[in-house]
């Protein structure tokens, strides 16, 4: 019998083994699809005019890209900046992050499912991709709620963290240090933690290769983030 979805929700924070292996051959992912672009959503809609406010005060303060544009382009970009258009925020709420979401989703289920082939002929692309979508629950709702909570007491995105940087409050945001220990997040951990178990499952191999898949995975998608974080630096430079 399929679990309903709350069971599943409930499942993956306190049994992601027995609710994992109770899945089956048959995956179990349009209501967990849903309301993980549900939360996607709300989350950017409550966050986008923090996020403009971040990238306001960090791009009016650059010297060196007010140099590199000139002036008018400067200004003219600090005035798109300041007074964004209802359109354009609707565009990144409802368009643009949810599609990015969705890719990601797509793009992570085809990667692990690559991984998952040295190890293991069993296992489908669907049956990876529900897994992933049920392990990022702790990463989409439970963590997204922190992070707005802390948001909204900081009145910043960028200023807020769920990671090592907690610890080390002075470090700068577009420091290679920020960057590196911002990929240490206690909820993203946790979440590839809970993906051990769903590929474990899925490819039934034992859960000490599960979770090296896992954490291999998130090792390689923090590598790439630095890599950009701090292309992106270098831009701002």
């Amino acid at each position: 019998m399929t679990m309903n979805l709350f069971k599943r929700l409930e499942g993956v924070f306190f049994n992601p083994r027995e609710t994992f292996a109770a899945m089956g051959d048959k995956p179990v992912w349009i209501d967990a699809f849903i309301l993980l672009l549900i939360a996607v959503i709300a989350f950017s809609y409550i966050t986008t005019p923090y996020i403009q406010q971040d990238q306001l005060e960090m791009f009016r303060d650059n010297v060196k890209l007010k140099e590199r544009l000139g002036d008018d382009g400067f200004n003219q970009m600090i005035r798109r900046m300041e007074n964004p258009t209802p359109a354009s925020r609707i565009i990144q709420t409802f368009v643009t992050v949810p599609l990015a979401s969705v890719i990601g989703f797509f793009f992570s289920t085809l990667m692990l499912f690559v991984f998952g082939r040295f190890v293991s002929a069993e296992g489908r692309y669907m049956q990876v991709f529900a897994v992933l979508l049920h392990a990022s629950f702790v990463d989409k709702l439970l963590g997204n709620a922190v992070r707005l909570i802390l948001i909204q007491s900081k009145k910043s995105v960028m200023k807020i963290s769920t990671g090592l940087p907690l610890f080390f409050p002075d470090l700068e945001v577009t420091s290679t240090a920020y960057i590196v220990l911002s990929q240490f997040d206690f909820f993203q951990l946790w979440m590839f933690g809970v993906l051990g178990w769903g590929l474990s499952a899925v490819f039934k191999v034992d859960i000490r290769k599960g979770l090296i898949l896992s954490y291999g995975f998130w090792l390689l998608k923090s590598l790439v983030y630095i890599g950009f974080g701090i292309l992106g630096r270098s831009f701002m430079q």
